[in-house]
């Protein structure tokens, strides 16, 4: 992908929605699609911070800043109303707005179980259900899921979160075979790792080690890092991709027990 925008070449201004994404992940995907000449409707129900995005953006022709909680129907509705009012067409829709309880499975109660499905999985497909009546308008497309690599191998207290993480990347399977048809696509990038606020106040320095010497490439991503994927599939350069999961995670999901121990003895000593 060159850095001269794609966007540029079509004959409309193509619109980005993201959710989550006042901060973090959702607001370096915000930032790469204003950059490669998209409008963007940023989704986040942390009022305050949505505020103060939007004023650092400094965009208005180009931004629309909605508070909405994903997890609820008609807020979702009432946004892509508005989505649409504004700018006319929906071509991209990132759902990353997401919610964690890190606790082990006999101390999650069930309400705080519903309470991270309801926000990972049931806002993903509330969205979704949105845009692709707008989307369909124009027969094009693409929904990009933050998954987590939770979603593709179990670790300790992710009861709720790897198990919503996981079954968004099953919904994403679903979308790309029935909406493929209308020339809607739709992939999944789970992310290991992401150097973020929240991972910063969660992770200790003990984790933070313990994750360095599982991934191979011995670092945590960067937000930015995960918006080039996620931007990348959303192009027409990705026009053929379909129903994929993109793991951008350092080489975590590829490591095996053992891989720190090993990696110590590259020369093939043990």
């Amino acid at each position: 992908m060159t850095n001269t925008s794609s966007a540029k070449s079509l004959s409309f201004t193509p619109v980005a929605v993201v959710t989550g994404g006042a901060r973090g992940i959702g607001l370096a995907c915000v930032k790469w699609f204003l950059a490669h000449g998209y409008q963007v409707a940023m989704l986040d129900t942390e009022a305050a911070t949505l505020k103060q995005t939007e004023q650092a953006l400094n965009d208005s022709a180009r931004l629309l800043a909605l508070h909405c909680d994903v997890s609820i129907p008609a807020q979702v509705q009432t946004a892509i109303n508005q989505v649409e009012q504004k700018f006319g067409r929906i071509d991209a829709l990132v759902n990353n707005a997401g919610v964690a309880v890190f606790k082990p499975i006999g101390e999650t109660t069930f309400e705080e179980f519903r309470y991270v499905l309801g926000t990972n999985l049931d806002g993903a497909f509330l969205c979704s259900q949105a845009c692709i009546e707008v989307m369909k308008k124009n027969r094009n497309g693409s929904i990009v899921n933050i998954a987590s690599i939770s979603g593709l191998r179990a670790s300790t207290l992710r009861v709720a979160y790897g198990t919503s993480k996981a079954a968004i990347i099953h919904l994403t399977k679903q979308q790309a075979v029935e909406l493929g048809t209308i020339g809607i696509r739709a992939n999944v990038v789970a992310p290991g790792p992401v150097d973020t606020e929240m991972s910063k106040l969660v992770h200790s320095v003990a984790i933070r080690s313990d994750y360095y010497d599982t991934i191979p490439m011995n670092r945590y991503g960067t937000p930015e890092e995960i918006a080039n994927a996620v931007g990348f599939l959303c192009s027409p350069e990705a026009a053929f991709i379909n129903g994929q999961c993109l793991a951008v995670d350092g080489g975590f999901d590829a490591s095996g027990v053992g891989i720190p121990t090993l990696r110590k003895h590259q020369d093939g000593s043990i």
